[in-house]
Protein backbone atom coordinates (compact mmCIF):
# COMPACT_ATOMS: atom_id res chain seq x y z
CA UNK A 1 0.00 0.00 0.00
CA UNK A 2 0.92 3.64 -0.54
CA UNK A 3 3.07 4.81 2.50
CA UNK A 4 2.30 8.43 2.19
CA UNK A 5 -1.65 7.77 2.70
CA UNK A 6 -0.47 6.94 6.48
CA UNK A 7 -1.11 10.15 8.40
CA UNK A 8 2.44 10.16 10.31
CA UNK A 9 4.14 9.67 6.86
CA UNK A 10 7.30 11.49 6.74
CA UNK A 11 9.98 10.72 4.23
CA UNK A 12 12.44 8.33 4.42
CA UNK A 13 14.95 11.20 3.21
CA UNK A 14 14.52 12.60 7.08
CA UNK A 15 15.14 9.06 8.74
CA UNK A 16 12.31 8.65 10.92
CA UNK A 17 12.29 6.06 13.64
CA UNK A 18 10.30 3.30 12.21
CA UNK A 19 9.42 -0.23 13.91
CA UNK A 20 11.99 -2.77 12.50
CA UNK A 21 11.05 -6.06 9.99
CA UNK A 22 12.63 -9.24 11.24
CA UNK A 23 15.95 -10.73 10.81
CA UNK A 24 16.01 -12.32 7.46
CA UNK A 25 17.22 -15.50 9.22
CA UNK A 26 13.90 -16.30 10.02
CA UNK A 27 12.66 -16.10 6.65
CA UNK A 28 12.83 -19.14 5.03
CA UNK A 29 12.75 -20.08 1.37
CA UNK A 30 14.37 -16.89 0.18
CA UNK A 31 15.74 -18.21 -3.25
CA UNK A 32 14.88 -16.84 -6.32
CA UNK A 33 11.87 -17.79 -8.27
CA UNK A 34 12.35 -21.54 -8.94
CA UNK A 35 11.63 -21.54 -12.96
CA UNK A 36 11.40 -24.54 -15.24
CA UNK A 37 13.66 -25.40 -17.94
CA UNK A 38 14.47 -27.68 -20.17
CA UNK A 39 16.12 -30.48 -18.48
CA UNK A 40 12.43 -30.48 -16.23
CA UNK A 41 10.76 -31.37 -19.83
CA UNK A 42 13.04 -33.93 -21.30
CA UNK A 43 15.14 -36.32 -19.57
CA UNK A 44 17.82 -37.21 -21.33
CA UNK A 45 18.06 -33.83 -23.04
CA UNK A 46 19.75 -34.97 -25.76
CA UNK A 47 17.95 -38.00 -26.78
CA UNK A 48 14.33 -38.16 -28.29
CA UNK A 49 11.56 -39.38 -26.18
CA UNK A 50 11.14 -43.32 -26.35
CA UNK A 51 7.10 -44.74 -27.30
CA UNK A 52 5.78 -47.59 -25.94
CA UNK A 53 4.43 -50.04 -29.59
CA UNK A 54 1.56 -51.55 -30.21
CA UNK A 55 1.90 -55.41 -29.13
CA UNK A 56 1.90 -56.59 -32.81
CA UNK A 57 4.84 -54.62 -33.47
CA UNK A 58 6.89 -57.14 -31.27
CA UNK A 59 9.29 -59.51 -32.83
CA UNK A 60 7.65 -62.78 -34.61
CA UNK A 61 9.17 -64.84 -32.26
CA UNK A 62 7.21 -64.51 -29.73
CA UNK A 63 5.19 -67.36 -28.10
CA UNK A 64 2.14 -68.43 -30.61
CA UNK A 65 0.16 -69.61 -27.54
CA UNK A 66 0.46 -65.94 -26.50
CA UNK A 67 -0.21 -64.34 -28.85
CA UNK A 68 -3.62 -64.76 -29.07
CA UNK A 69 -4.04 -63.02 -25.97
CA UNK A 70 -3.94 -59.92 -24.84
CA UNK A 71 -0.55 -59.20 -23.21
CA UNK A 72 -1.06 -55.45 -22.40
CA UNK A 73 -4.16 -53.60 -21.00
CA UNK A 74 -5.53 -50.58 -22.56
CA UNK A 75 -4.07 -48.13 -19.97
CA UNK A 76 -0.33 -49.48 -20.27
CA UNK A 77 -0.74 -48.72 -24.29
CA UNK A 78 0.59 -45.00 -25.60
CA UNK A 79 -0.60 -44.39 -28.97
CA UNK A 80 -0.29 -40.44 -28.79
CA UNK A 81 1.46 -39.15 -31.77
CA UNK A 82 2.63 -35.96 -29.80
CA UNK A 83 4.16 -36.17 -26.19
CA UNK A 84 1.43 -34.32 -24.07
CA UNK A 85 2.35 -31.42 -21.80
CA UNK A 86 2.23 -31.86 -17.93
CA UNK A 87 -0.20 -29.20 -17.64
CA UNK A 88 -2.18 -30.18 -20.39
CA UNK A 89 -5.59 -31.98 -19.11
CA UNK A 90 -6.35 -35.59 -20.00
CA UNK A 91 -9.49 -37.11 -21.83
CA UNK A 92 -11.37 -39.67 -19.75
CA UNK A 93 -9.97 -42.31 -21.96
CA UNK A 94 -6.14 -42.99 -21.45
CA UNK A 95 -5.78 -42.86 -25.52
CA UNK A 96 -8.11 -41.42 -27.95
CA UNK A 97 -7.52 -44.13 -30.42
CA UNK A 98 -8.92 -46.83 -27.72
CA UNK A 99 -12.20 -44.85 -27.20
CA UNK A 100 -12.95 -44.70 -30.73
CA UNK A 101 -12.51 -48.24 -30.79
CA UNK A 102 -14.29 -48.99 -28.20
CA UNK A 103 -17.08 -47.00 -30.06
CA UNK A 104 -16.87 -49.02 -32.94
CA UNK A 105 -17.04 -52.64 -31.31
CA UNK A 106 -20.27 -51.02 -29.24
CA UNK A 107 -21.64 -49.76 -32.19
CA UNK A 108 -21.01 -53.14 -34.25
CA UNK A 109 -21.96 -55.42 -31.52
CA UNK A 110 -25.61 -52.96 -31.75
CA UNK A 111 -25.99 -53.70 -34.85
CA UNK A 112 -25.28 -57.38 -35.14
CA UNK A 113 -27.88 -58.05 -32.34
CA UNK A 114 -30.76 -56.27 -34.39
CA UNK A 115 -33.62 -59.08 -34.71
CA UNK A 116 -34.48 -59.04 -38.28
CA UNK A 117 -38.07 -60.07 -37.28
CA UNK A 118 -38.45 -56.24 -36.37
CA UNK A 119 -40.81 -53.67 -38.06
CA UNK A 120 -39.88 -50.99 -40.40
CA UNK A 121 -41.47 -48.93 -37.61
CA UNK A 122 -38.95 -50.56 -34.88
CA UNK A 123 -36.09 -50.56 -37.43
CA UNK A 124 -36.49 -46.57 -38.10
CA UNK A 125 -36.94 -46.02 -33.97
CA UNK A 126 -33.86 -47.93 -33.43
CA UNK A 127 -31.84 -46.33 -35.97
CA UNK A 128 -33.02 -42.83 -34.29
CA UNK A 129 -31.49 -43.95 -30.88
CA UNK A 130 -28.02 -45.09 -32.44
CA UNK A 131 -27.90 -41.92 -33.73
CA UNK A 132 -28.30 -39.73 -30.90
CA UNK A 133 -26.06 -42.31 -28.49
CA UNK A 134 -23.60 -41.92 -31.40
CA UNK A 135 -23.67 -38.05 -30.99
CA UNK A 136 -23.77 -37.98 -27.54
CA UNK A 137 -20.45 -40.38 -27.54
CA UNK A 138 -19.10 -37.73 -30.00
CA UNK A 139 -19.76 -34.89 -28.07
CA UNK A 140 -18.30 -36.27 -24.52
CA UNK A 141 -15.16 -38.17 -25.71
CA UNK A 142 -13.16 -35.08 -26.25
CA UNK A 143 -14.41 -32.95 -22.73
CA UNK A 144 -11.27 -32.81 -20.49
CA UNK A 145 -11.35 -33.40 -16.79
CA UNK A 146 -12.28 -30.85 -14.20
CA UNK A 147 -9.60 -31.21 -11.36
CA UNK A 148 -10.57 -30.42 -8.05
CA UNK A 149 -8.63 -27.35 -7.55
CA UNK A 150 -11.56 -25.65 -10.12
CA UNK A 151 -14.17 -26.70 -8.02
CA UNK A 152 -15.03 -23.92 -5.91
CA UNK A 153 -17.63 -23.70 -3.00
CA UNK A 154 -20.69 -21.79 -4.18
CA UNK A 155 -23.07 -22.68 -1.58
CA UNK A 156 -25.02 -19.62 -0.36
CA UNK A 157 -24.30 -20.13 2.90
CA UNK A 158 -21.22 -22.24 3.39
CA UNK A 159 -20.62 -23.77 6.74
CA UNK A 160 -17.78 -24.54 8.58
CA UNK A 161 -15.87 -21.37 7.49
CA UNK A 162 -14.00 -19.56 10.13
CA UNK A 163 -15.18 -15.68 10.09
CA UNK A 164 -12.82 -13.32 11.14
CA UNK A 165 -12.95 -11.11 14.26
CA UNK A 166 -13.17 -7.84 14.93
CA UNK A 167 -11.19 -7.44 17.56
CA UNK A 168 -7.14 -8.35 18.02
CA UNK A 169 -8.12 -10.25 21.28
CA UNK A 170 -10.25 -12.84 19.70
CA UNK A 171 -8.00 -12.92 16.61
CA UNK A 172 -7.11 -16.08 14.95
CA UNK A 173 -4.88 -16.97 12.20
CA UNK A 174 -7.34 -18.11 9.13
CA UNK A 175 -6.13 -21.67 7.94
CA UNK A 176 -9.37 -23.13 7.26
CA UNK A 177 -8.38 -23.69 2.86
CA UNK A 178 -4.75 -23.27 3.86
CA UNK A 179 -2.62 -26.90 2.53
CA UNK A 180 -0.93 -28.59 5.22
CA UNK A 181 1.13 -31.05 2.90
CA UNK A 182 2.67 -30.96 -0.63
CA UNK A 183 1.44 -32.96 -3.18
CA UNK A 184 4.11 -33.13 -5.54
CA UNK A 185 7.46 -33.62 -4.27
CA UNK A 186 9.46 -31.62 -6.62
CA UNK A 187 8.26 -28.67 -6.30
CA UNK A 188 8.40 -25.79 -3.64
CA UNK A 189 5.70 -24.15 -1.21
CA UNK A 190 3.94 -20.92 -1.75
CA UNK A 191 1.79 -18.47 -0.11
CA UNK A 192 0.21 -15.35 -2.13
CA UNK A 193 -0.62 -12.15 0.10
CA UNK A 194 -2.19 -9.06 -1.52
CA UNK A 195 -2.81 -6.04 0.67
CA UNK A 196 -4.73 -2.99 -0.36
CA UNK A 197 -7.96 -1.08 0.38
CA UNK A 198 -10.71 -3.34 -1.04
CA UNK A 199 -13.41 -0.68 -0.83
CA UNK A 200 -15.09 -2.44 -2.04
CA UNK A 201 -13.61 -5.78 -3.40
CA UNK A 202 -14.24 -6.19 -7.32
CA UNK A 203 -13.36 -9.22 -9.76
CA UNK A 204 -10.20 -8.00 -10.86
CA UNK A 205 -8.95 -8.37 -7.43
CA UNK A 206 -9.94 -11.95 -7.77
CA UNK A 207 -9.00 -12.87 -11.12
CA UNK A 208 -5.48 -11.16 -10.24
CA UNK A 209 -5.15 -14.50 -7.97
CA UNK A 210 -6.05 -17.06 -10.65
CA UNK A 211 -4.13 -15.26 -13.46
CA UNK A 212 -1.04 -15.49 -10.56
CA UNK A 213 -1.97 -19.19 -9.80
CA UNK A 214 -2.18 -19.64 -14.07
CA UNK A 215 1.14 -18.06 -14.30
CA UNK A 216 3.41 -19.78 -11.40
CA UNK A 217 2.10 -23.61 -12.46
CA UNK A 218 2.95 -22.69 -15.86
CA UNK A 219 6.21 -21.24 -15.54
CA UNK A 220 7.66 -21.91 -12.37
CA UNK A 221 8.53 -25.10 -9.86
CA UNK A 222 6.15 -23.58 -6.97
CA UNK A 223 2.97 -25.29 -5.50
CA UNK A 224 0.33 -22.75 -4.26
CA UNK A 225 -1.13 -23.64 -0.76
CA UNK A 226 -3.26 -20.50 -0.77
CA UNK A 227 -3.74 -17.01 -1.19
CA UNK A 228 -4.87 -14.22 1.56
CA UNK A 229 -6.09 -10.82 1.17
CA UNK A 230 -5.12 -8.13 3.57
CA UNK A 231 -7.07 -5.40 3.85
CA UNK A 232 -5.49 -2.35 5.25
CA UNK A 233 -6.42 -0.81 8.52
CA UNK A 234 -9.05 2.41 9.29
CA UNK A 235 -5.72 4.67 9.58
CA UNK A 236 -5.20 4.35 5.65
CA UNK A 237 -6.03 8.23 5.33
CA UNK A 238 -8.05 7.63 1.72
CA UNK A 239 -11.39 9.17 0.22
CA UNK A 240 -13.33 6.07 -0.24
CA UNK A 241 -12.57 3.68 2.50
CA UNK A 242 -15.59 1.92 4.11
CA UNK A 243 -15.00 0.99 7.61
CA UNK A 244 -12.23 -2.10 8.02
CA UNK A 245 -15.14 -4.16 9.47
CA UNK A 246 -17.54 -3.95 6.31
CA UNK A 247 -14.07 -4.45 3.57
CA UNK A 248 -12.94 -7.92 5.56
CA UNK A 249 -16.53 -8.85 5.69
CA UNK A 250 -17.37 -8.32 1.72
CA UNK A 251 -13.33 -9.99 0.87
CA UNK A 252 -15.06 -13.07 3.42
CA UNK A 253 -18.51 -12.97 0.82
CA UNK A 254 -16.75 -12.58 -1.92
CA UNK A 255 -13.78 -15.50 -0.98
CA UNK A 256 -16.63 -17.83 0.33
CA UNK A 257 -18.11 -18.14 -2.19
CA UNK A 258 -16.34 -17.86 -5.46
CA UNK A 259 -13.08 -19.34 -4.57
CA UNK A 260 -12.10 -22.33 -3.24
CA UNK A 261 -8.58 -21.60 -2.10
CA UNK A 262 -8.67 -18.03 -1.25
CA UNK A 263 -8.73 -16.70 2.43
CA UNK A 264 -9.24 -13.84 4.39
CA UNK A 265 -6.65 -12.53 6.91
CA UNK A 266 -7.89 -9.21 9.11
CA UNK A 267 -4.59 -8.80 11.22
CA UNK A 268 -3.82 -5.58 9.16
CA UNK A 269 -7.31 -4.19 9.21
CA UNK A 270 -7.06 -4.62 13.41
CA UNK A 271 -4.24 -2.55 13.91
CA UNK A 272 -4.33 0.86 15.50
CA UNK A 273 -2.30 2.49 13.18
CA UNK A 274 -0.91 2.27 9.73
CA UNK A 275 1.16 -0.61 8.91
CA UNK A 276 4.09 -1.16 6.36
CA UNK A 277 3.87 -4.13 4.01
CA UNK A 278 7.17 -5.02 5.05
CA UNK A 279 5.68 -5.85 8.43
CA UNK A 280 2.69 -7.37 7.29
CA UNK A 281 4.64 -10.01 5.18
CA UNK A 282 6.76 -10.41 8.73
CA UNK A 283 3.42 -11.40 10.13
CA UNK A 284 2.13 -14.00 7.12
CA UNK A 285 6.02 -15.53 8.04
CA UNK A 286 4.98 -15.92 11.93
CA UNK A 287 2.44 -17.19 11.51
CA UNK A 288 2.94 -19.84 8.89
CA UNK A 289 6.79 -20.76 9.03
CA UNK A 290 7.44 -20.03 12.85
CA UNK A 291 4.07 -20.88 15.11
CA UNK A 292 3.34 -23.35 12.88
CA UNK A 293 6.51 -24.71 11.12
CA UNK A 294 5.52 -24.14 7.68
CA UNK A 295 4.33 -27.34 5.57
CA UNK A 296 4.63 -31.21 6.02
CA UNK A 297 6.35 -33.00 2.62
CA UNK A 298 4.56 -34.29 0.15
CA UNK A 299 6.81 -37.81 0.86
CA UNK A 300 6.59 -37.46 5.13
CA UNK A 301 4.15 -37.40 8.13
CA UNK A 302 7.16 -35.55 10.22
CA UNK A 303 9.11 -33.77 8.65
CA UNK A 304 8.42 -29.87 7.06
CA UNK A 305 9.41 -27.53 5.49
CA UNK A 306 9.10 -23.57 5.02
CA UNK A 307 6.99 -21.89 2.81
CA UNK A 308 7.33 -18.99 0.57
CA UNK A 309 5.27 -15.59 1.28
CA UNK A 310 4.93 -13.84 -1.81
CA UNK A 311 3.81 -10.52 -2.23
CA UNK A 312 0.52 -9.98 -5.14
CA UNK A 313 0.64 -5.92 -6.56
CA UNK A 314 -0.52 -4.54 -9.32
CA UNK A 315 1.39 -2.64 -11.44
CA UNK A 316 0.16 0.92 -10.30
CA UNK A 317 1.72 -0.38 -6.68
CA UNK A 318 4.83 -1.31 -8.34
CA UNK A 319 5.01 2.45 -9.63
CA UNK A 320 4.82 4.33 -6.80
CA UNK A 321 7.72 2.00 -5.60
CA UNK A 322 9.83 4.42 -8.01
CA UNK A 323 8.62 7.55 -6.28
CA UNK A 324 11.10 9.62 -4.55
CA UNK A 325 11.03 9.81 -0.57
CA UNK A 326 7.63 7.11 -0.84
CA UNK A 327 9.37 3.53 -0.17
CA UNK A 328 12.04 3.34 2.53
CA UNK A 329 14.83 0.91 0.26
CA UNK A 330 15.09 -1.04 3.41
CA UNK A 331 11.56 -2.03 2.79
CA UNK A 332 12.27 -2.58 -0.59
CA UNK A 333 15.39 -4.68 -0.11
CA UNK A 334 13.29 -6.85 2.51
CA UNK A 335 9.95 -7.08 0.37
CA UNK A 336 11.20 -7.83 -3.07
CA UNK A 337 14.76 -9.79 -1.52
CA UNK A 338 13.47 -12.02 1.17
CA UNK A 339 10.14 -12.33 0.06
CA UNK A 340 9.63 -11.42 -3.32
CA UNK A 341 6.64 -10.00 -5.53
CA UNK A 342 3.78 -11.24 -8.70
CA UNK A 343 3.02 -8.12 -10.36
CA UNK A 344 0.01 -7.92 -12.39
CA UNK A 345 0.58 -5.71 -15.32
CA UNK A 346 -2.33 -2.92 -15.51
CA UNK A 347 -3.65 -1.80 -19.24
CA UNK A 348 -1.17 0.07 -20.98
CA UNK A 349 1.29 0.05 -18.28
CA UNK A 350 5.09 -1.23 -18.84
CA UNK A 351 6.27 -2.86 -15.97
CA UNK A 352 8.94 -4.83 -17.23
CA UNK A 353 10.61 -1.48 -18.51
CA UNK A 354 10.17 -0.06 -15.09
CA UNK A 355 11.98 -2.76 -13.10
CA UNK A 356 14.55 -2.16 -15.78
CA UNK A 357 15.02 1.54 -14.79
CA UNK A 358 14.70 0.84 -11.03
CA UNK A 359 18.13 -0.01 -9.39
CA UNK A 360 16.55 -1.65 -6.23
CA UNK A 361 13.94 -4.11 -8.39
CA UNK A 362 16.15 -4.79 -10.98
CA UNK A 363 18.87 -5.73 -8.20
CA UNK A 364 16.13 -8.69 -7.08
CA UNK A 365 14.42 -9.16 -10.58
CA UNK A 366 15.15 -13.02 -10.10
CA UNK A 367 12.44 -12.99 -7.01
CA UNK A 368 10.05 -10.89 -9.64
CA UNK A 369 7.25 -12.32 -11.68
CA UNK A 370 5.34 -9.98 -13.86
CA UNK A 371 1.69 -11.47 -15.06
CA UNK A 372 0.65 -10.50 -18.40
CA UNK A 373 -3.38 -10.22 -18.64
CA UNK A 374 -4.19 -11.91 -21.95
CA UNK A 375 -7.67 -10.56 -21.43
CA UNK A 376 -7.61 -6.79 -20.00
CA UNK A 377 -9.44 -5.94 -17.28
CA UNK A 378 -10.07 -2.38 -16.31
CA UNK A 379 -12.30 -2.42 -13.30
CA UNK A 380 -11.09 -0.27 -10.23
CA UNK A 381 -12.99 -0.05 -6.80
CA UNK A 382 -13.07 4.00 -7.38
CA UNK A 383 -15.16 3.87 -10.54
CA UNK A 384 -17.44 0.76 -8.46
CA UNK A 385 -17.59 3.48 -5.98
CA UNK A 386 -18.46 6.38 -8.43
CA UNK A 387 -21.02 4.56 -10.12
CA UNK A 388 -22.84 3.88 -6.96
CA UNK A 389 -23.02 7.10 -5.90
CA UNK A 390 -24.74 7.92 -9.65
CA UNK A 391 -26.79 5.36 -9.05
CA UNK A 392 -25.42 3.29 -12.27
CA UNK A 393 -25.56 -0.60 -12.05
CA UNK A 394 -22.44 -2.48 -10.21
CA UNK A 395 -24.03 -5.91 -12.19
CA UNK A 396 -21.13 -8.13 -13.28
CA UNK A 397 -17.93 -5.68 -11.80
CA UNK A 398 -18.28 -7.80 -8.44
CA UNK A 399 -19.52 -10.77 -7.07
CA UNK A 400 -23.54 -10.46 -6.10
CA UNK A 401 -23.08 -11.43 -2.47
CA UNK A 402 -20.92 -7.85 -1.69
CA UNK A 403 -23.34 -6.01 -3.53
CA UNK A 404 -26.42 -7.06 -1.79
CA UNK A 405 -23.59 -6.70 0.91
CA UNK A 406 -23.36 -2.65 0.04
CA UNK A 407 -27.38 -2.19 -0.71
CA UNK A 408 -27.47 -3.68 2.56
CA UNK A 409 -25.70 -1.31 4.58
CA UNK A 410 -26.28 1.81 2.53
CA UNK A 411 -22.53 1.87 1.74
CA UNK A 412 -20.65 4.72 -0.65
CA UNK A 413 -23.91 6.41 -1.20
CA UNK A 414 -22.69 9.77 0.60
CA UNK A 415 -18.95 9.92 -0.05
CA UNK A 416 -17.19 12.32 -1.79
CA UNK A 417 -13.76 11.62 -3.43
CA UNK A 418 -11.09 14.17 -5.41
CA UNK A 419 -12.21 14.41 -8.94
CA UNK A 420 -8.60 13.70 -9.73
CA UNK A 421 -8.83 10.39 -7.75
CA UNK A 422 -11.94 9.12 -9.54
CA UNK A 423 -10.18 9.83 -13.07
CA UNK A 424 -6.98 8.63 -12.29
CA UNK A 425 -6.88 5.79 -9.77
CA UNK A 426 -7.52 2.43 -10.45
CA UNK A 427 -7.33 0.77 -7.22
Amino acid sequence: MDPTQDPNFKPPSTNPPVEPTVSSKLIPNRQPIQKYVLADYLQPIDQPITHQTMSSSKPATASPTLSNKKTTSPNSIKKHKIPKLPTELQPFSSSEEDEEEQQQQQQQHQIDNVPTSKSSIDDEKFIQRKERSESFNISTTNLPRVHSFQIADLEEVPHGVQRQSKSLNDYRFPTHRLKTRLTDPNKYPLVIVACGSFSPITYLHLRMFEMALDSIRESTKFEVLGGYYSPVSDNYKKPGLAASAHRVRMCELACERTSSWLMVDAWESLQPKYTRTALVLDHFNQEININRGGVLKSNSSTERIGVKIMLLAGGDLIESMGEPNVWADLDLHHILGNYGCLIVERTGSDVRSFLLSHDVMYEHRKNILVIKQLIYNDISSTKVRLFIRRNMSVQYLLPNSVIRYIQEHKLYLHDVEPIKQVMGNSD
